[in-house]
Formats: structure tokens, C-alpha cells, sequence
């Protein structure tokens, strides 16, 4: 009743496990944002460095995702997700040591960004691909991206606790630690070399298709681009209040814990909001969804903004914002599926993920650089509202089918 599974777990299994990385994956990322204070208060850096050190980590994250997505496409992704795994968890011990801009940029920059461009829900969601049936595809793709903003629900409260408890060193560490736990549930995502699975729908198969013939065909193709440009203004979105709300909220005079629970809900709202656009993806067009899931983000923004923050309307702002959080995934990986199929799934999704961490490097980094220039983080808010206006319309023309293949000759990968 499951349609042919091409893994050797059943799909519940695979759902779980995928789940669970996404969880570990995004959780510590998330909490960056209740490390700033701490350390810059520590070593007396202005909020421009943590926060150059954080957009390394985006535009890294972003940068190797297309690779990573290659070689887990071509050798299996079991072994891209131990190598993250490894690189991420490094990458916390050495940010929890560093006592140098250099060295936060190591750690917190070039170790967690390919870490994660290795171990996050780019390579499960093309795992899910490879791995499920079509009719688990949609719910899957909603439940791991889910899944990561869970993780955010999950993690800041712990770091809260343990920052307060033991120290922010400390509490690395221990988020460190539970990185590695991706190693031992990558096993139920193991795919073989080459294509796992055929798409139910979708494009012809083009069995003897490169890699450079899959790249020419997706730059080449209108709607993939507009796609592309479109995640942008996630990525610079999502990656600035993630970082400079904690501080934001502090500058306003509310206490720490404000913040990191302003966080945890936006990871819990973003649970419900991704699970119900995967499960809309299939039901609506995935461009008229996308274009209001931008406009809605807008909105919400503003409407923050413009209101004296406290407690209550922070929490209203979580939930709000969370519900748009990251259900632009979903949509945004089906269509990309739509388009191309599943044989190249992870890396063409990688390029299109790495258009949504440069904005990611531009949000953390803007944010920094503004904020010690003006004194406010006033420009980069409404920057966030103009850049989700303009991606609800650049969504709008994308064609929603399969790109339409002619016989490919054979050539090497």
C-alpha cells in the first residue's frame, strides 16, 4: 500500500530518521542568535564581527550545498551526512574556544557552514526523493522541513537554560555533542550510487544525463531561474531575525529569555506552517502559494515593527512569522522535483538553496554592519518587507511542469 520503496527501511523509518537529522541539524544553528551577547560581551567585539561570522556560515552552507547535493546524487548519502556531522560538531567546539575574530570565523563561519551544507534538510529532502513513493513524497517533504523547525523549538530553550546554568562555552559543547547523533540515523538514509528511484510524474527519464547536462538544462530553464532569485529573500529573512532578534529584543529592554522563546515559537508555528504546505503543495499551485507566503511574511513584519515590542506581541510575532517560516521548502523542492525529476534532485536544489543563504549572508551581515553604523536595526526590517514583496512577485510567472527533454546522448558524469 506504500508504492515501491527503494531504501532498505520501510518509509516510516525513513521519515523518522530524515526527521530526526533535520531536527539536530537546524536546532543549534537556530540558537545562534543567544550566543552574540555572550561572546561579544566577553571578548569586547562589536555585534559586526559575530555577525560576519554567522553570514560566513550562511554563504558557506549555501556554497557547498550544491556540491554536497552532487556527491550524495552520485555516491550515496550516508556518508555526506557523517562527514557533516563531524564538520558541524567541530565547527561548535572550536566556536565555544575561539578567543580571536579569526578564529570565531572558523568555527562559527567555515566548519558549521559546510557542516551544515552537509548534514541539513538539502541532502534528507533529496533522500526523501530517492528513497519514498510518491504518494509519501509531499507529507515527507512537509515533516522534514517540520522537523528543523522543531529543532528551533526544541534548542533555544535548552541553550536559554544552559547559558544561564553552566555558561555559553558549555552549552556549545553540549550542542556539539548531540550533532554527532546524525551519524548513527544516516544509516536508515543510505541511497546507492546514481538514481535511487523513478518519479511517478515528472520529466522523461534521461538515464545518461551528466552533471554539466543537468546544470545547462536548469540555468537554461526560465522557471527554475525566477525560482532561484525568488528564495533569495527567505534566506535573508530567516537568517536576520534569527541572529539580531535576540539583541534587537534585549535593546528594547526585554529580558533574554524573551528572545529565546520568541524563537522556540517560531519554531513551533513553523512546524504546523510546513507540515500544512506540504500537504497543500499538491493541492494549489505551488507558485500562488509561494507568492503568499512571502506577501504574508511581509506583512507580519511590518506589522511587528511598526508595534512597541513586549512580551506579548513578541509571542504573537513568533507565532505569526512561524507559520511562513520555512513552509516555503516544501513548495519550493516540489517544484524543483516537478521540473527536473529526482535524479539530480539534491544538487539542483542545492544551487537553488545557495540563492537563499546569500540572502542569508546579506540579512546576518547588513544587520551587523547597520547596527553599528545607525545604532538601529530599523533599515534591514523594512529591506526584509520590501525583499518579500518583490519575491511574492517574481513567483508568479514560474510554470508549474516538467521540462521537456529530448533524447540525450550518452556522456560522462
Amino acid at each position: 500500500m506504500w508504492g515501491r520503496v527503494t531504501g532498505r527501511f520501510g518509509p516510516e523509518w525513513i521519515v523518522f530518521a530524515g526527521c530526526a537529522v533535520a531536527l539536530i541539524g537546524f536546532g543549534p544553528r537556530a540558537s545562534a542568535g543567544l550566543f552574540q551577547l555572550p561572546i561579544i560581551s566577553n571578548f569586547g567585539w562589536g555585534r559586526d564581527t559575530f555577525g560576519l561570522a554567522i553570514a560566513i556560515q550562511n554563504l558557506l552552507w549555501g556554497l557547498g550545498a550544491p556540491f554536497a547535493g552532487a556527491i550524495a546524487d552520485r555516491y550515496g548519502v550516508r556518508r555526506v551526512l557523517c562527514v557533516g556531522a563531524v564538520l558541524y560538531a567541530g565547527g561548535l567546539v572550536v566556536m565555544a574556544y575561539a578567543t580571536t575574530p579569526g578564529m570565531l570565523y572558523l568555527g562559527a563561519g567555515v566548519l558549521i557552514g559546510f557542516g551544515l551544507s552537509a548534514a541539513s534538510f538539502n541532502i534528507i529532502l533529496g533522500a526523501f526523493g530517492k528513497l519514498l513513493p510518491e504518494t509519501w513524497r509531499p507529507l515527507a517533504f512537509g515533516a522534514g522541513t517540520a522537523a528543523g523547525s522543531f529543532g528551533q523549538f526544541f534548542y533555544p530553550p535548552i541553550g536559554n537554560v544552559l547559558i544561564a546554568s553552566f555558561g555559553w562555552q558549555e552549552a556549545l559543547l553540549v550542542f556539539a555533542g548531540s550533532v554527532l547523533l546524525i551519524m548513527p540515523l544516516a544509516t536508515f538514509l543510505s541511497t546507492r550510487p546514481g538514481p535511487n528511484a523513478t518519479p511517478m510524474a515528472g520529466p522523461s527519464p534521461a538515464p545518461n544525463q551528466s552533471i554539466l547536462q543537468a546544470l545547462a538544462e536548469a540555468f537554461r530553464h526560465r522557471s527554475y531561474v525566477l525560482l532561484t532569485l525568488g528564495f533569495f529573500t527567505c534566506g535573508f529573512q530567516l537568517a536576520f531575525i534569527t541572529v539580531h532578534l535576540p539583541a534587537y529584543l534585549r535593546d528594547a529592554g526585554l529580558p533574554a529569555s524573551v528572545g529565546g522563546w520568541t524563537l522556540a515559537v517560531i519554531g513551533l508555528a513553523n512546524a504546523v506552517g510546513s507540515l500544512g504546505s506540504g500537504l497543500l503543495m499538491n493541492r494549489v499551485s505551488k507558485r500562488y502559494l509561494l507568492a503568499w507566503i512571502y506577501l504574508g511574511r511581509s506583512v507580519v513584519i511590518a506589522a511587528f515593527v511598526l508595534m512597541p515590542p513586549t512580551p506579548l506581541t513578541c509571542i504573537l510575532f513568533g507565532l505569526s512569522i512561524g507559520v511562513f517560516w520555512l513552509s516555503t521548502v516544501p513548495p519550493t523542492s516540489g517544484l524543483v522535483m516537478l521540473m527536473f525529476g529526482t535524479r539530480y534532485m539534491a544538487m539542483l536544489y542545492g544551487f537553488v538553496f545557495f540563492s537563499h543563504q546569500v540572502g542569508g549572508f546579506l540579512g546576518v551581515w547588513l544587520g551587523g554592519i547597520l547596527y553599528e553604523t545607525t545604532g538601529s536595526y530599523g533599515v534591514v526590517w523594512w529591506l526584509s518587507v520590501a525583499l518579500g514583496i518583490a519575491s511574492a512577485i517574481i513567483n508568479l510567472p514560474i510554470r508549474e511542469q516538467p521540462v521537456v527533454r529530448p533524447d540525450l546522448a550518452a556522456a560522462p558524469a
